[in-house]
């Protein structure tokens, strides 16, 4: 359809990423750069009105960047939650294998329970909720292979 003729030649990740977006499921795609993954889940965001965010996972990537963290607020001498990118709609973590075992974790979280836990507080997603993983092949060098639960 409408997304396809966006995303010439790109037709089975189209097709990918809308069943796991109807199947309230998330996609793990594996493949070099270049490949219109980033444009294929910002056009979808864009028809489904959802709102969209693409990490870049590094090696030096934490938690707290994709989940969010407790700020201290000196005026009312207390910690307020700043939402981090797992907030949104439609989230895209590129290169997902560059990133630490526990970034993976909060991650997995996310993907697995819909919410994150932030020190003593856990926050619900919202209820469209998709990560589109990319990884680069395994026998690149600077990567941590995929839990299993994540596969």
């Amino acid at each position: 359809g409408e997304l396809s003729n966006c995303i010439i030649g790109q037709s089975a990740l189209v097709e990918r990423l809308l069943i796991a977006l109807l199947a309230d499921g998330h996609l793990l795609v594996e493949g070099a750069p270049g490949l219109a993954k980033t444009t294929a889940i910002k056009e979808l965001a864009a028809r489904i009105e959802g709102d969209f965010h693409r990490v870049q996972f590094t090696p030096d990537l934490l938690p707290a960047d994709l989940t969010g963290t407790e700020i201290y607020r000196p005026q009312q001498a207390s910690f307020e939650f700043q939402q981090g990118p797992i907030f949104h709609n439609l989230l895209l973590a590129d290169e997902v294998n560059r990133a630490p075992a526990k970034v993976q974790s909060a991650l997995l979280e996310a993907m697995g329970e819909r919410q994150v836990t932030v020190g003593r507080t856990t926050y619900v997603l919202p209820k469209l909720f998709l990560v589109m993983a990319t990884q680069n092949p395994i026998e690149q060098e600077g990567t941590y292979p995929l839990p299993e639960a994540q596969l």
